[in-house]
């Protein structure tokens, strides 16, 4: 998801691009070459920069959202580690006071 998060604002630059580049040859051979003559591929271009941010915020939100609970998840993890491990030294240093009673 990260990685269509950063690279999906990229392809719909790369569409932009493309889609003005595509919009302007034909002008030098019309004399009314003004905004009107490129307004079409104007506008397909912006709609591949809307269509990758449309793609793009959804992934990065959540990328985010389970970046979030994977890092709650280990917190709980080394919490309930932590605690185990505990439990496991002082049943070993009554295991061991016990014995030396003996």
């Amino acid at each position: 998801m990260a990685t269509i998060g950063s690279t999906a604002p990229f392809v719909g630059l790369f569409g932009t691009v493309f889609g003005i580049i595509n919009s302007v040859p034909g002008n030098e051979k019309r004399r009314d070459a003004g905004i009107a003559a490129v307004a079409g591929g104007i506008s397909e271009a912006l709609f591949t920069t809307a269509l990758g941010l449309v793609v793009a915020v959804p992934a990065v939100w959540l990328f985010n959202y389970f970046t979030g609970k994977v890092d709650g998840f280990i917190v709980e993890m080394d919490n309930s580690a932590s605690e185990l491990v505990d439990y496991f030294i002082k049943n070993r240093t009554k295991q061991l006071k016990s014995i030396a009673r003996v």
